[in-house]
């Protein structure tokens, strides 16, 4: 047997794109959401791994049969879920060179086309950004690429954490304090939770919805004098640029300013709105970066790079290389020692490291800056139909306000409150929600102790699940405020305006039937 042998390779490698250009052109057939149930494969597989060999055909069978009915189609034109994960021939293309290649980038020397390919496409994309020319390796700064954003967060909280103690004293970690937002990414606590910041050090700023469910600078800066007159010490801000939940965009200069005075960290997490920054007119959601300690976007979002594809920049890099710096004699060698070259195994938490600019240099020359920019674009011209279609309908809102390709939507109370005024048979709003007793008339709730917004969401949660059972298209929903709204965010790869319209007529059949109860 031979592992490696070039013939097989070759035979196998196009049975498997004619399989994986089959799936994308039937992609639209299947359940966007798998509608298996927990085990299923347990009972579809033997008890143990083959003894002998199976052939590429069989294997290729099992795969369609068992496996592919248990995937959640994230590149189906019906993916409205999460944010997308946007994949492409090129980013496909790329990936599949750098796992051909399989090398093991950790330094300079493991492979030195893989380190200087990496920092010539941060630069390149780093000036689509139109970052400053401090995060560049053209300037003082410099970029990496990262699996994910929690890695990004994780790696500047570390260097956050060693800068402030370096001043403070490394006994006085206890006294560090973290901010973020009720709508901050719970990367960030996870990460200060590994890194040794107090959980009861990580403050989480209330968010409201007259502004957007942004972090306020006031909040801010009142929440850090409490601190401080406390004697503790600030030191980091995650400023979120697309929240997780509504897309909010927090006001990134004035943040900036208030952690200035207290010599904080401010990273600032754009892992879905980083990408369409590339287009001027969207710039303006990161004026005020050059305040900012570190950037991070994931160009496995939107930016048609297949997982995974973190895109980080630092001003300081030194901070970091002195965080995560690794020495060992078998790591030794001259090019390291000569100060010369990048050894990106310092700039992150593992050792090993994919060939990650791979992918992300094929998307840029295979597209190029304009094609990138009229993609995103296109997106959010989908997004912009599909909110005028809730618009239009009377029993749905536009929960808030849209900034990119994310619509946050959801029926009503008012539409709920007439559930049983219409006319139709209806059974007490709780059963509706969670199950209960019967009532006759949901305008009554409120006297029965039972809140019609707490009606209204368990109405949407029923609305999504009913969208979701149906398998014709996949949306998630968000949690804010208190408020239970349903998600719909454009951004798959094959997903055209056609697909967009169709969603939206499979929410208004299923709200009718919901509210048919």
């Amino acid at each position: 047997m031979n592992p490696l042998d070039p013939k097989e390779f070759r035979r196998q490698g196009h049975m498997i794109i004619d399989f994986l250009a089959d799936y994308y052109q039937n992609i639209g057939k299947y359940p966007v959401l798998s509608q298996v149930e927990p085990g299923y494969l347990k009972n579809l597989m033997p008890e143990f791994a083959p003894l002998s060999p199976e052939p590429i055909e069989t294997i290729l069978q099992d795969l369609q049969q068992h496996i592919v009915p248990g995937i959640t189609h994230w590149q189906s034109p019906n993916y409205f879920a999460y944010f997308p994960s946007s994949g492409s021939t090129a980013g496909f293309a790329g990936e599949m060179l750098s796992t051909g290649f399989n090398l093991v980038g950790f330094n300079w020397v493991s492979s030195p086309a893989a380190t200087e390919l990496e920092s010539i496409v941060m630069d390149w994309l780093g000036q689509m950004l139109n970052l400053p020319k401090a995060f560049l390796f053209s300037g003082s700064g410099g970029g990496v690429l990262l699996g994910t954003t929690c890695e990004a967060i994780l790696v500047t909280l570390v260097a956050a954490r060693d800068k402030m103690l370096s001043q403070i004293g490394r006994e006085s970690i206890c006294e560090l304090v973290v901010y973020v937002s009720d709508q901050t990414h719970c990367a960030v606590q996870k990460a200060a939770h590994i890194i040794g910041i107090h959980p009861k050090n990580i403050r989480v700023i209330k968010t409201i919805k007259s502004t957007s469910f942004t972090l306020s600078p006031e909040s801010l800066s009142s929440t850090i004098q409490t601190d401080v007159q406390n004697g503790l010490v600030p030191c980091y801000l995650c400023v979120t640029v697309g929240t997780t939940s509504t897309t909010a965009i927090d006001p990134l200069g004035p943040l900036c300013m208030v952690a200035k005075k207290y010599g904080m960290w401010v990273h600032v997490d754009a892992a879905y709105a980083g990408s369409v920054c590339v287009c001027p007119e969207f710039r303006h959601f990161i004026d005020g970066i050059e305040n900012a300690n570190s950037f991070s976007f994931n160009a496995h979002k939107w930016f048609l790079t297949n997982l995974d594809c973190c895109c980080l920049w630092v001003k300081d890099p030194a901070s970091v290389i002195k965080s995560l710096s690794t020495h060992t004699v078998y790591l030794e060698n001259s090019a390291t020692d000569s100060k010369r070259v990048v050894d990106y195994k310092d700039w992150q938490i593992t050792l090993s490291r994919r060939f990650r600019a791979l992918k992300l240099w094929l998307v840029l020359k295979s597209y190029g800056v304009v094609n990138l920019r009229n993609f995103l674009r296109s997106h959010v011209e989908m997004a912009k139909t599909f909110e005028g279609l809730v618009k239009r309908d009377k029993r749905f809102e536009i929960f808030v306000p849209r900034n990119l390709a994310v619509v946050c939507f959801r029926l009503l109370p008012s539409a709920v409150a007439k559930i049983s005024n219409g006319g139709s048979k209806t059974e007490d709003v709780a059963k509706i929600s969670n199950g209960g007793s019967k009532t006759e008339n949901v305008a009554k709730i409120s006297n029965g102790g039972i809140k019609l917004e707490d009606v209204a969401n368990g109405i949407n949660r029923r609305l999504l699940d009913s969208i979701n059972g149906s398998g014709t298209v996949y949306m998630t929903h968000a949690v804010v405020g208190g408020v239970f709204v349903i998600r719909c965010a454009i951004g798959a790869t094959l997903t055209h305006t056609t697909h967009v319209i169709m969603a939206w007529k499979t929410v208004q059949e299923h709200a009718d039937a919901v509210l048919n109860y």
